[in-house]
């Protein structure tokens, strides 16, 4: 069965498991998360599901005209979609399209609560953007060595040695591993844990990519 949600990186703390080993938990909060749009492959070619997540007040007038058709009058920051795999279960209620979920049915414009998706010992993929390290050089960036201390090398201790490649091709090849900016990418950890869940909030064994307060999407 296919389960998802949007949500932010909150604090990340320690709790004791039933066997007494002490455990990293991230929470992440959730609240509120809507589901906006479903894409079907008979329309748009693939399984696929909208979600809206996080009130603002400002939003494009675009994103506002999606929000108005799944009767939603907040004004969300963020939309996402996320691909389904295999069919989803779509239901039909008083002329409003909806999807189910396990003993739940959730229409378009409904709010998506962690409690209907997860539960304790599922086991998720967490996507979000790293946090961002600035220009680093090849030791911390790709885990390079080092050089030599001895036979003079006084100021190439860091440095990452030769990248040329003599006459033939004469050039620096394209995917070279050198210095550059580091972090600010979209990581997904797969395989995480679900402690605990509730209406507003999602636990989850161990940590997730981003910085406090940035973007999760959650999926199994």
């Amino acid at each position: 069965m296919n389960k998802f949600i949007l949500g932010t990186k909150g604090e990340t703390k320690q709790q004791f498991s039933e066997r007494g080993e002490r455990i990293a938990v991230t929470q992440i909060s959730t609240s509120s998360c809507h589901l906006i749009s479903i894409k079907s492959p008979e329309r748009d070619g693939y399984w696929a599901i909208v979600l809206g997540f996080c009130p603002s007040k400002k939003i494009q007038k675009s994103r506002q005209g999606l929000l108005n058709k799944a009767g939603i009058k907040t004004p969300l920051r963020f939309l996402r979609e996320v691909r389904v795999k295999g069919d989803l279960e779509c239901i039909e209620k008083d002329g409003k399209k909806g999807i189910k979920c396990g003993e739940y049915e959730i229409y378009i414009g409904d709010e998506v609560k962690p409690a209907m998706m997860f539960q304790k010992d599922d086991q998720v993929s967490i996507t979000g953007t790293s946090i961002g390290k600035g220009f680093q050089g090849v030791m911390k960036r790709h885990g390079f060595h080092g050089g030599p201390k001895t036979h003079g090398q006084s100021d190439r201790e860091r440095a990452p040695g030769s990248i040329g490649t003599s006459n033939t091709p004469g050039r620096v090849m394209k995917g070279k591993k050198m210095a550059g900016r580091m972090g600010g990418d979209r990581v997904t950890i797969q395989k995480l844990k679900v402690v605990s869940s509730s209406e507003t909030d999602l636990y989850i064994k161990g940590l997730v990519p981003g910085s406090r307060g940035g973007l999760l999407v959650v999926r199994s």
